[in-house]
């Protein structure tokens, strides 16, 4: 008898932190604590895990590499018996965990697991991750992080394995260029790029409001740094932007204020990419090249590639571990 597909294998809450991979590894971390706003958790010999001021124990983790590249994407679930039911489910889809589920030996401890995607990139779910006191929200610093932009090579492909399997919702297209993925009432927490190669595109760190937005561009700016594109806001997701990149060359932005969708009523769209519509304010101008190359960043092929940049596969069906086992 036919078997009908497995349907998502978890309900995701948010998106929990980012890891980034960087050669750079000193200048970053000083850069994300004293200049971005981040205030670091725990470290050690390459590693720090920093984070913002909400609850989260950590929202971005560097990670000392000898390329610059995306390290892990990791969401939130509710209970350890989510993980093990997203263990199951992706073990119907004869996909394997690289990663438990079970105890996550890392700062902040939890239990989770972590698989690849088609393209590589390493996804983590976690429940159980030890909460922090929050900082409170007077500073213009960011409340942790809010959404990931991924450049991929084959964006329909991308947006049919991040809904089928980690059951995200499509809330709007930018043409067939970009398409935006929410997994909760923010309009996006994950949107995918259409691209030459894999890499990442862009890290969006959350402001409380605009007013803290804006004092955080003013905070960079006695730091001596400056917008490489914005101050302005989006047309898709309503949010505002403004776009620096950190020592490593990789692309961050502050942000604010991103639509709020109500699940049974909201209809997505597909947006011109027109700079009317990119920048609703009408005051960033267009990207200079120079972001524009840096959001493109350089071929990354995962964390789980060899040094010659090949890697085992990132899907590996169940019958062929066994078989290797």
């Amino acid at each position: 008898m036919h078997q009908p597909p497995p349907g998502p294998i978890a309900r995701l809450r948010s998106l929990r932190y980012v890891e980034l991979h960087t050669p750079a590894f000193t200048e970053a971390a000083d850069f994300y604590e004293d200049v971005w706003g981040l205030e670091t958790v725990e470290s050690d010999t390459g590693s720090r895990w920093l984070r913002g001021t909400s609850d989260e124990h950590h929202v971005l983790r560097l990670t000392e590499r000898d390329r610059v590249g995306l390290g892990r994407i990791a969401f939130a679930v509710a209970t350890p018996a989510e993980v093990d039911q997203a263990a199951r489910r992706l073990e119907a889809r004869s996909l394997v965990p690289v990663t438990g589920p079970g105890p996550l030996d890392q700062a902040g401890g939890g239990y989770g697991l972590r698989f690849t995607d088609p393209e590589g990139r390493l996804i983590e779910i976690s429940a159980q991750v030890d909460a922090v006191v929050p900082r409170g929200r007077g500073g213009a610093v960011p409340v942790g992080v809010t959404h990931a932009v991924l450049n991929t090579t084959d964006i329909d492909a991308a947006v049919a394995f991040y809904c089928d399997v980690l059951g995200l919702r499509v809330s709007d297209w930018s043409e067939h260029q970009m398409a935006f993925l929410r997994c909760n009432s923010d309009h996006h927490c994950i949107a995918f790029n259409q691209a030459e190669w894999t890499s990442l595109n862009h890290v969006a760190y959350e402001m409380t409001s605009v007013d803290h937005f804006m004092r955080g561009l003013g905070r960079l700016r006695h730091h001596g740094i400056t917008p490489q594109w914005g101050p302005g806001r989006h047309g898709p997701g309503n949010n505002t932007f403004s776009y620096f990149t950190d020592p490593s060359g990789l692309v961050c932005e502050y942000t604010s204020e991103v639509a709020q969708i109500v699940e049974d009523a909201w209809i997505a769209r597909v947006w011109r990419r027109v700079p009317e519509l990119s920048d609703l304010w009408g005051t960033a101008g267009p990207p200079s090249k120079e972001i524009r190359r840096s959001m493109a960043g350089s071929p990354d092929p995962g964390p789980l590639a060899g040094s010659d940049g090949q890697g085992p596969g990132p899907l590996v069906p169940v019958d062929a571990q066994e078989a290797t086992a």
